[in-house]
């Protein structure tokens, strides 16, 4: 999850009897190693040797240079920075969405690098959810026909894809705008139906780009509570 400021903090999937703060933001327990410790098993997710250059106007901007780390399923994950850092290319990359300059990044079985443009979009569709700083809600369509729009693109039937569509807005308390659409919806309620649009699908990954950076401080602080909780009770990488 990159957020715009603070530090790097991991946050293991809790063991059975332990006791968490629900609604404790990334950046607000003390930094941790960006690797869990080596009992737990093998990283669902890794980066390895990760660099990102662009030339431009002659000059080479270099983001990142041989970039590791790995994320184990189930842990939550905030990587912060300055503006311009490589916050977003680096969720990209993760996501299949962009090839980085050298290196490689490993989802569970598959290596993106060598993944051919379907394959690409085959895995994004099955394997990764997005939310990302703006919703991106199709205007012309309800909340419940923008949720389910993976499931259509997955070959799903209308009826089958928005009851389960109907179903991810009761989960994030949003039954009631169903046949709403984007325009009549607040910004946080926007980005609620976003986020059940991105785990629809049932992801095992993810990916959120500042979610909250449009939102006044109240609701932000809310759609991350609902993030928080998303990603524990889905058991969710992100």
């Amino acid at each position: 999850m990159a957020e715009s400021s603070g530090s790097l903090t991991t946050d293991p999937a809790p063991s059975p009897g332990t006791d968490r703060s629900a609604g404790q933001r990334p950046g607000s327990s003390s930094p941790g190693a960006l690797n869990p410790p080596a009992t737990l098993s093998h990283p669902y997710l890794r980066a390895e040797k990760l660099t990102k250059r662009y030339v431009t106007g002659g000059r080479e901007l270099r983001l990142f240079d041989e970039l590791s780390f790995g994320a184990h399923e189930g842990e939550l994950i905030a990587i912060v920075g300055q503006s311009g850092a490589g916050k977003s290319t680096l969720l990209h990359l993760l996501g299949a969405l962009d090839l980085p300059t050298s290196g490689d990044v490993f989802c569970g079985s598959t290596t993106l690098r060598g993944l051919t443009s379907k394959e690409a979009a085959r895995f994004r569709n099955r394997e990764v959810g997005y939310v990302w700083q703006f919703h991106y809600l199709l205007p012309e369509f309800t909340a419940a026909e923008n949720i389910a729009m993976p499931l259509l693109a997955r070959g799903m039937r209308r009826v089958e894809a928005l009851e389960q569509a109907r179903l991810w807005l009761h989960r994030v308390e949003l039954s009631e705008r169903a046949e709403h659409r984007s325009g009549e919806l607040s910004g946080g309620e926007q980005q609620r139906v976003s986020i059940a649009r991105a785990l629809v699908t049932e992801p095992r990954l993810l990916l959120a780009d500042e979610p909250t950076g449009d939102l006044d401080q109240a609701t932000a602080d809310s759609v991350f509570a609902l993030l928080e909780s998303l990603h524990r009770t889905q058991r969710l990488t992100t």
